[in-house]
């Protein structure tokens, strides 16, 4: 097996092991979608901070505030491109982000990572502008793999009797 197939494997075990028994588990009116969207604007919001953080504190060069900016309305477009096409998931069909961020879910599991060493190594004056930074990223991660998860059909989770189970055949 190649090393892309693990990866592939592990971000389907990810979705399917992980968050999608948590999807399953929200209340009807809260879908995984809504709540993925939401950490989206989260990480955004903290996003924001750490790069304040960083300009307050003499942290950054021009070049570094530019760089940091431009990947800041990176962030942004990515959120107003899934919220434009949120309307393609529907109850009961497979999601289509599932397929479409299948590239995007597992490189962002290294880039959090990658900030979460950040802000463990980082100078006391810089930790905590780069503790925002990474829970940025895990948030960001959250929020992917959530947008990711199938939405149940209108009273699926009405019939569920307990987390991660749905009804047997003789309850339906």
């Amino acid at each position: 097996m190649s090393f892309g197939e693990r990866v592939n494997q592990f971000d389907a075990w990810l979705l399917d092991r992980i968050f999608q028994p948590v999807a399953d588990a929200l209340p009807e009116r809260l879908t995984a979608m809504d709540v993925g969207m939401s950490f989206q604007v989260g990480s955004i919001v903290l996003s924001a901070a750490s790069i304040s953080a960083l300009l307050v504190l003499d942290g950054m060069t021009i070049n570094n505030l530019i760089t940091n900016v431009l990947g800041w309305f990176f962030e942004v477009i990515f959120y107003i491109g899934i919220h434009r096409m949120r309307a393609m998931v529907r109850p009961g069909y497979q999601n289509p982000f599932r397929i479409m961020l299948a590239g995007m879910r597992p490189i962002s599991i290294p880039f959090a990572a990658y900030a979460l060493y950040q802000a463990v190594t980082a100078d006391a004056v810089y930790e905590l502008a780069l503790w925002f930074n990474s829970l940025s990223q895990l948030v960001f991660v959250a929020g992917i793999y959530l947008i990711s998860c199938n939405v149940p059909p209108p009273g699926h989770r009405a019939r569920q009797t307990s987390f991660g189970r749905g009804p047997l055949p003789n309850e339906l």
